[in-house]
């Protein structure tokens, strides 16, 4: 089976054990809006990915801990995307979740999403308890303070923000979740393996600095040029498109010598480098007229 059928059955499985009984039914909709079209589920695939390269001798709790971690992303796209917080009225090419089933049900989601991540893997735990427990951990502090995507979206609301740790919890974390969930989903230790996930991380942020700042709505699927109506921070703004360019192939460099020794290094490796190539725009590596 095919690692997107794996997670689209996984997640499309956790979401009807949502909606099971007599639910809510505007709440049980928004759950499986909030998860589908499912744009390119690169967390849980790199998840997937490691623990495929470290034996997945449990592949129903590395199915799990896919799942888990992508409905917490799912949850806090819904979130980012509130008045509140980005005010954005698009994501993935369709309204976003508040504009399509107002505020309230779109917190409501959110909060839902959340819990039902940590529900799956307490539901996974039969296979292998000492791994759901570290996994329910990890997914926790990837999620939560302080260096969960809460904090990231915390550091927004700071006077002064530390850029590193604003990219490393905003972004980073949920990639540094899927590099270390999948090693011990698969009974490895997941410590070695959070630097290709901070490195993954740091590579996606540079990638989507790049997209936010040269391609349009249409292309993104969502707002555009969200960076500089907000002001925040971003690598474009510092570095310029080539120096930012130039920073994402040396992380991207460094995260494929990151990854440990596994018996499925090469094709990680290989994974890696080609998920993050689509990553960045292609008109970011044309040449500047003049140079």
């Amino acid at each position: 089976m095919r690692l997107s059928d794996r997670i689209d059955a996984a997640v499309a499985s956790a979401i009807q054990s949502g909606q099971r009984g007599p639910a809510p039914q505007r709440l049980s909709a928004a759950l499986h809006y909030a998860v589908t079209p499912g744009g390119a589920r690169i967390r849980p695939t790199i998840l997937l990915s490691v623990a495929m390269a470290c034996g997945d001798d449990r592949p129903a709790l590395s199915d799990a801990a896919a799942a888990a971690l992508e409905v917490i992303h799912c949850a806090s796209l819904v979130h980012d995307d509130l008045p509140c917080f980005d005010d954005a009225d698009t994501r993935r090419g369709k309204p976003a979740l508040h504009r399509a089933f107002s505020e309230p049900l779109a917190v409501l989601t959110g909060d839902s999403l959340i819990v039902m991540g940590f529900q799956l893997l307490a539901r996974a735990a039969a296979h292998a308890p000492d791994r759901a427990l570290a996994l329910i951990d990890v997914l926790a502090t990837r999620t939560g303070m302080p260096f969960g995507i809460c904090a990231g979206q915390g550091w927004e609301s700071e006077d002064q923000i530390d850029l590193a740790a604003y990219h490393r919890s905003k972004t980073g974390a949920l990639f540094i979740a899927a590099t270390q969930m999948g090693a011990i989903a698969a009974g490895q230790d997941g410590e070695p393996w959070a630097e290709l996930g901070d490195r993954i991380g740091e590579a996606f942020q540079l990638a989507d600095d790049l997209r936010d700042a040269l391609c349009d709505a249409t292309e993104l699927g969502k707002p555009a040029g969200q960076d500089d109506l907000h002001g925040r921070p971003n690598a474009v703004a510092q570095l310029g498109i080539r120096g930012a360019v130039a920073r994402f192939d040396d992380v991207l460099a460094g995260a494929i010598s990151s990854i440990p020794a596994c018996p499925g290094e090469a094709a990680l490796a290989q994974m890696v480098r080609a998920y993050a190539d689509r990553l960045v725009p292609a008109v970011a590596r044309q040449p500047i007229p003049g140079e």
